[in-house]
């Protein structure tokens, strides 16, 4: 038996990562895809923007390779929150672009350097900045998850669309959503009235 090479194994974990949360625009028009649907602004094509410039970040420039697009929402003087969000100016083509571009400049990175090879991240502080690949990989698959299932969320909002991935939803399509939900808000409802526990 044959085992997959570790960092062959995260790469595609981040992969699949992208390519869900790339999958949640899908279908929905320039409105719903920037529209903020939280208190802090949260928006599904902010989302794909941020993701691209962390790994343009941490695929390049941790590792020698700066970014081949400038990405002036990282200035000095930019807003913290620049990357979380899309400009009328900034097509989603662009956004989609900027992503599939830092998945190849990321891939220049994995081809050349091995898990052991070690980088610094330039925006860390100083005894935090040495990082290894491996680590940088898991650091970056992690987040990329996270903002996956903030996406996840957010397009149920919109429009009741669910799933984990294009080809794979792991949902049953005949579930009983309504009544699954009508369960768990009386459950919610009775939890908090304490004339109803025991």
């Amino acid at each position: 038996m044959t085992l997959p090479d570790p960092k062959d194994t995260l790469v595609e974990y981040l992969q699949t990562a992208r390519e869900a949360l790339l999958w949640k625009l899908d279908g929905l028009d320039e409105h719903d895809v920037r529209r903020p649907l939280t208190p802090t602004g949260t928006n599904l094509l902010g989302l794909v923007k941020h993701v691209a410039s962390v790994e343009l970040g941490y695929f390049g420039d941790t590792f020698g390779r700066p970014s081949p697009v400038p990405l002036p929402w990282h200035a000095d003087d930019a807003d913290p929150n620049e990357d979380l969000w899309v400009p009328a100016s900034e097509s989603r083509d662009f956004v989609v672009g900027l992503y599939r571009t830092a998945w190849a400049h990321a891939a220049e990175t994995f081809a050349s350097h091995d898990l052991a090879s070690v980088g610094r991240v330039p925006w860390w502080p100083a005894e935090d900045a040495a990082v290894t690949l491996h680590q940088v990989l898991v650091h970056t698959t992690t987040e990329t998850y996270r903002h996956a299932g903030h996406a996840d969320i957010l397009r149920e909002l919109i429009d009741g669309s669910a799933g984990r991935r294009a080809g794979d939803p792991n949902l049953d399509d005949g579930y009983d959503w309504p009544g699954h939900v009508a369960r768990v808000a009386a459950a919610a409802r009775d939890a908090a009235d304490p004339q109803l526990r025991h």
